[in-house]
């Protein structure tokens, strides 16, 4: 009687792991709705042809995601090893030939010409060459974009340079730093830009003293030559244009690099990039050449700036119609500082 009762259970057990298995098999063959919709990676198989597919150019090795934004699919895409290569690469280069040759042409220049002197000497007399506001505009612009140079520069370079001399840790820091700074001064420096375009816009058309002042190449190669010019020489113009127009491509290329979704794809984002870094190198290059002749390679230019009050013999030897303008305005309206007017030197 016991033998039969272990009998018994036994049947039982054996029933009931056939019916689990039985269950087990049904839940396979008639699987979950949300599994039949693609969210199990591995409900689909990836064929060798799709593979190969995917590393032709501009093909992506893709996964699958749950949410909307089905550019997140992306996991390996062989067309980013021509952006790193150009990035790492021809950019670097780039960036080297456009700094590295500017300061070479500044080293030169100043070796064989020197310091750009007032030729009559200094007057005395002061003349208001800009106001307030424009050396604030001047100043906003050109402070975001020293920061926004350096933190670029550093972007292509630090990884050779900063690396080797202070360590992956610090560069990182480093360089994370200067990203934020990167990403915030750029709105100041778009609102430098559009108010240097409505501040200065009508000073910087071109026109026929430009020509003259060009052929004369400025009265930069040689001393004792003065070509007339308004208030803006033609060299000044062409900086203002490369600043607006350069600053311009970078303002909208660095917007899209910001908000990545309003380019494209990534083969968009990527030909924003290089656009941004060459014109970014180009730029900074001219920068070099102004900063200069703004500064230490020419007397008196400075002031400009600074205190917004030039000497008036520098305002006749390099912008005579402007100047000779500027001192009746003044003087009509008792504007002019440093005492009674001098007799100044007439310019060679």
């Amino acid at each position: 009687m016991f033998r039969a009762s272990l009998t018994s259970i036994a049947r039982a057990g054996r029933v009931a792991l056939a019916a689990i298995a039985l269950l087990g098999l049904a839940a396979i063959a008639v699987p979950d709705e949300t599994l039949a919709q693609g969210t199990n990676p591995t409900a689909q198989a990836v064929t060798e042809e799709q593979l190969l597919q995917a590393l032709q150019p501009g093909g992506e090795i893709a996964g699958r995601v749950s949410i909307p934004d089905q550019k997140a699919t992306g996991l390996i895409k062989p067309g980013g090893q021509d952006w790193r290569a150009f990035h790492q690469g021809t950019m670097f280069w780039v960036t080297i030939v456009a700094l590295v040759g500017m300061l070479a042409i500044v080293v030169a220049f100043y070796a064989v010409r020197g310091k750009i002197t007032i030729d009559s000497g200094l007057s005395g007399l002061k003349i208001l060459r800009f106001n307030a506001f424009e050396r604030f505009v001047h100043w906003l612009t050109a402070g975001s974009f020293l920061v926004l140079a350096l933190t670029g520069i550093n972007l292509v370079l630090g990884r050779f340079v900063l690396i080797p001399l202070f360590g992956p840790e610090a560069f990182a820091t480093v360089t994370q730093l200067g990203k934020y700074a990167h990403n915030y001064l750029a709105w100041p420096f778009m609102a430098g830009l559009v108010f240097m375009l409505l501040v200065w816009i009508k000073d910087n058309i071109p026109d026929r003293t430009d020509v003259a002042w060009l052929k004369a190449g400025g009265g930069l190669l040689k001393k004792g030559v003065h070509p007339e010019a308004k208030k803006f020489n033609a060299g000044q113009k062409g900086i203002f244009w490369s600043v607006i127009v350069g600053g311009a491509a970078l303002s909208v290329t660095g917007v899209l690099l910001l908000f990545p979704y309003l380019a494209g794809g990534y083969a968009d984002w990527q030909l924003v990039q290089m656009i941004h870094g060459v014109v970014a190198a180009i730029l900074v290059a001219v920068m070099v050449g102004h900063i200069y002749i703004g500064s230490v390679g020419m007397q008196g230019a400075f002031d400009a700036m600074g205190s917004g009050e030039v000497d008036y013999n520098w305002a006749r030897e390099h912008h005579s119609l402007w100047a000779e303008e500027a001192r009746r305005k003044q003087g009509a309206q008792g504007g002019a500082s440093g005492g009674a007017r001098p007799s100044p030197q007439p310019a060679e």
